[in-house]
């Protein structure tokens, strides 16, 4: 492609660079409109300065990623509040022998869950998990934390639902999910062994320092402290975001911001509900019995020769008993539906529409108004970035609005003819056929995955490799897909910005009640530099075509 003229070239420069500026610094002093409106904002330059039509605007915006996007998030927040996210913290220290099963551990359930879940949700469920774990036995959080960091950002790299980059490479090269799964899997399964055995490396002589025995007891997070955890994430930033919403029986349910997603715990329901029939039950038996003095003794009256407070106890059991099963079989569905949501995208079905159908069918089987679960779709205080950090007040649809602002943006910097000069220089030296054009090739999608972040790196190169590759074989061309999700996705581990995972890890510890650890960026990039190398050179002599 030719360059365009030189006014639209600088004009699109000019408002793509506003637009990265906004996405790497989102509170930068001269514009703090954080990363939704400025993803907005650029989208708004490329049609204001007539570098791309407003039907070409539209065009670009890619209504598949933003379909199975939509669907993925729904089927996240109910499976947190069907506990499975509470039955990950507890399986962390589970029989737990020590430092270093811990870390195997930590790496193993973060990677699989981050396949399935997305990165960003199991590192925001986890990171608190890992800190009371590492406290509770005096272990020091660093390496636990870089290991949940990165091993979630390897894990997924496996599935196209893994995280955002995926999700564009997947609808793009219209790679089903099996053939996705399968082409990733050995270089992901073998790229968290060698991540264990760096962290290992260089961290045998911290995670070999023997616990104080007052500590001793303490070794294994109760189910209090892990239901705790996550009714009070949302508390870790400003908790302005609580909302009152009336219950089926005319009671008030108060949800806390971003730690319950709209889910009360049974003990909290039953005491609504008890506490009613209660005062229902002595209110009737003092009409009964004519009496309406102050009743001293709900035993001492009767109703028909049956004792009233034996009455209310059966109806308090039979209540509790009732809510029970039903909150179990509600459980049961919500994994049944996921369950079939995987198989389904395994046979092959459309992505979108499956994640779709898979979100709204958990809305009917939740029987109530979804509209506080929208409203925080994986929302995190403080932060808005790209899917995952959104904003409490508006919800799911700042996930979208900065995906539809990008592929703006990016489209208008494509028609200034600047990323195709480049390709074509580079072009000739990361050719996939051989291994110095794949070593070129890697090297330019991790220089640019940090520069600029993977998503808008694989919106920029997605087409162009692809192209390049299928000159050689198809085969090549979907490997050249994979590649490019592969190293995408890792490069993710090379410093602190490289991700969300990260960012979210190194907030969530910081902020965390109790047990707040501060993850520094050298410190990271002193392990993620040589982890990022050998990982993705690994993982590269094992993607399949």
């Amino acid at each position: 492609m030719a360059m365009a003229p030189t006014v639209k070239v600088v004009l699109g420069s000019i408002a793509f660079a506003i637009f990265w500026v906004l996405a790497v610094f989102p509170a930068v002093p001269f514009l703090p409109i954080g990363r939704t409106a400025g993803s907005l904002l650029g989208a708004m330059l490329m049609v204001l300065f007539r570098v791309i039509t407003p039907d070409q605007a539209y065009a670009a915006i890619d209504l598949p990623i933003l379909g199975l996007l939509f669907g993925t998030m729904v089927v996240s927040v109910y499976l947190e509040r069907a506990d499975m996210f509470k039955y990950l913290g507890k399986l962390l220290s589970w029989k737990s022998k020590g430092a270093k099963d811990l870390l195997c551990r930590i790496c193993l359930i973060s990677a699989i869950s981050s396949a399935f879940f997305t990165n960003d949700t199991s590192c925001v469920i986890l990171t608190e998990f890992v800190l009371k774990i590492a406290r509770q036995q005096n272990l020091p959080p660093h390496p636990f934390l870089l290991a949940l960091a990165s091993s979630a950002n390897i894990g997924s790299s496996a599935t196209p639902i893994g995280n955002p980059q995926n999700l564009v490479i997947a609808v793009q090269s219209k790679i089903s999910f099996g053939r996705f799964l399968f082409g990733i899997l050995p270089a992901m399964l073998v790229g968290v062994c060698i991540n264990i055995l760096i962290l290992l490396c260089m961290y045998w002589k911290l995670l070999s320092v023997q616990k104080d025995e007052e500590d001793a007891a303490a070794e294994v997070v109760g189910e209090d402290d892990v239901e705790s955890t996550l009714r009070n994430r949302g508390n870790i930033a400003e908790s302005n975001s609580i909302r009152s919403t009336p219950s089926v029986n005319g009671h008030t349910n108060h949800t806390e911001g971003q730690g319950d997603l709209g889910y009360v715990g049974e003990s909290e329901i039953q005491k609504v509900p008890s506490a009613g029939l209660a005062s229902t039950g002595n209110s009737d038996a003092s009409k009964e019995v004519g009496y309406s003095g102050p009743i001293h003794s709900k035993r001492s009256s009767s109703v028909n020769g049956v004792e009233h407070g034996n009455f209310i106890e059966f109806a308090e059991e039979r209540l509790g008993f009732s809510k029970k099963w039903k909150r179990v079989l509600w459980k049961a569905c919500v994994y049944l539906v996921t369950l079939g949501m995987l198989a389904s995208l395994l046979a092959g079905l459309n992505m979108s529409w499956t994640a779709i159908t898979a979100a709204l069918a958990l809305v009917v089987l939740d029987f109530k108004d979804a509209r506080p679960c929208l409203e925080k779709v994986t929302s995190v205080p403080k932060f808005i970035y790209i899917v995952i950090f959104i904003d409490n007040s508006c919800g799911i649809i700042f996930a979208l609005d900065i995906l539809c602002g990008m592929f703006i943006t990016v489209d208008g910097f494509n028609k200034t003819g600047i990323p195709s000069t480049l390709w074509d220089f580079m072009e000739p030296y990361a050719k996939i056929d051989h291994i110095g054009g794949t070593a070129v090739l890697a090297a330019v999608i991790i220089v640019l995955s940090n520069f600029a972040s993977n998503v808008p790196t694989v919106l920029l190169l997605g087409a162009r490799v692809a192209a390049s590759a299928a000159t050689i074989s198809p085969a090549s061309e979907q490997k050249a897909w994979l590649i490019l999700a592969w190293v995408s996705t890792v490069a993710g581990n090379l410093s602190l910005l490289g991700s969300a995972a990260n960012l979210i890890v190194c907030e969530q510890a910081r902020r965390a009640q109790h047990y707040g650890y501060n993850l520094s960026f050298w410190s990271h990039l002193k392990f993620g530099v040589p982890s990022t190398i050998i990982v993705t050179a690994i993982g590269l002599t094992l993607i399949r075509g």
